[in-house]
């Protein structure tokens, strides 16, 4: 599957998990210096996965985001804190009325640098919670574009609607 925007725009890369998907693209797109997202899966072992497989919770596959970002306007640390205030960490294995591992909260590092950066975020998040935190933070693996009209769904399809109860 390929992307008309993301691969081509060029920027630095973070891809979150964080539940359904078109909300936390939403709340992405909002921010300052995020020039273009992409819905998909990654975290799993089946290639190619369709909307239909990930959602049968067989593929390993979480809905992700991944956002291309302008690093002189926003920094990977607020992308983080982004991220934190946008879902439950601290629920396993779903966000709001979604359940299932395709919708756990994850941030897929991109490089040691975005890894040492989430695991400090996450070490100052666990305080906020009075469960403890759910969120893997692991290195991305292959980005599986999403279905085409998955993509900015909310902005296409629901503008000013939320997502799941989720983001958005």
């Amino acid at each position: 599957m390929t992307n008309d925007t993301a691969t081509e725009m060029p920027g630095s890369r973070a891809t979150f998990a964080a539940g359904c998907f078109w909300g936390v693209e939403e709340t992405f797109l909002r921010q300052p210096g995020v020039l273009a997202t992409r819905v998909g899966y990654t975290g799993g072992h089946a290639p190619q996965p369709t909307y239909h497989e990930v959602c049968q919770d067989t593929t390993g596959h979480a809905e992700a985001v991944e956002v291309v970002f302008d690093p002189a306007q926003v920094s990977y640390e607020d992308l983080l804190a982004v991220f934190w205030a946008c879902h439950d960490p601290t629920q396993v294995n779903r966000q709001g009325p979604d359940i299932g591992s395709q919708y756990r909260s994850a941030v897929f590092v991109h490089d040691a640098e975005q890894e040492a950066l989430a695991r400090a975020s996450l070490a100052r998040e666990v305080p906020r919670h009075r469960r403890p935190i759910a969120t893997q933070i692991v290195r991305v693996g292959p980005f599986w574009m999403a279905e085409a009209y998955h993509q900015q769904y909310l902005r296409r399809y629901r503008p000013g609607a939320a997502a799941c109860g989720v983001c958005g």
